[in-house]
């Protein structure tokens, strides 16, 4: 299975955010740029690629245990920027980045101990894709746009498991799509 470890942004918010690229889109020069679809708006703490289904028990277990010793903490989408030049184009967050950056870091640690490689460590940089490219697009009207973006402050209460399923069709466009495998509360909470 491809998964990753995330954060999804409660459904008031990615409507917010909705709005907003929206607004995004009718910016010159964003014809260039392959939008992501609301199902892909989330914030990867740790990506696992292909994991073994012989590890998924273990993973599973210590995300539970790296759930549990992690507060809630507040979380808001703000402002934004991009990668390479124009490639990707990201939402930012606000609040408490240091306890999500903690929680980045535990997904990642527990993906380790479980035998799941993880490559090459870098530091986590909370952001959201909305929008990709294959070529170098000036997406500075869009950065400049959403420095004025913030969504309402909502409170991460939960670490989810989610696999993507990677297009086969072949059809161009086409986007992956995302299933939320387990979910744990933050905290031990719920």
């Amino acid at each position: 299975m491809r998964l990753f470890a995330a954060v999804l942004p409660p459904e008031d918010v990615i409507r917010e955010l909705a709005t907003e690229v929206a607004t995004l889109k009718r910016l010159p020069g964003t014809e260039g740029l392959r939008w992501t679809n609301r199902p892909g708006w989330h914030f990867t703490l740790a990506f696992y690629g292909e994991v073994d289904d012989a590890l998924v028990p273990d993973l599973s277990a210590r995300l539970g245990r790296a759930a549990r010793r992690t507060s809630p903490f507040p979380l808001a989408l703000r402002g934004g920027g991009q990668f390479g030049r124009g490639q990707v184009l990201w939402v930012g967050a606000d609040g408490d980045l240091p306890a999500l950056r903690l929680l980045a870091d535990r997904t990642e640690a527990a993906a380790v101990k479980s035998g799941v490689p993880m490559g090459e460590h870098r530091r986590y940089l909370a952001h959201l894709t909305v929008a990709r490219s294959r070529y170098s697009v000036n997406v500075r009207p869009c950065v400049e746009a959403l420095h004025a973006f913030t969504s309402r402050t909502w409170t991460v209460a939960e670490l989810a498991l989610v696999r993507s399923n990677l297009p086969k069709s072949g059809v161009p466009g086409e986007q992956p799509r995302y299933e939320t495998v387990a979910h744990w509360a933050l905290g031990g909470a719920g």
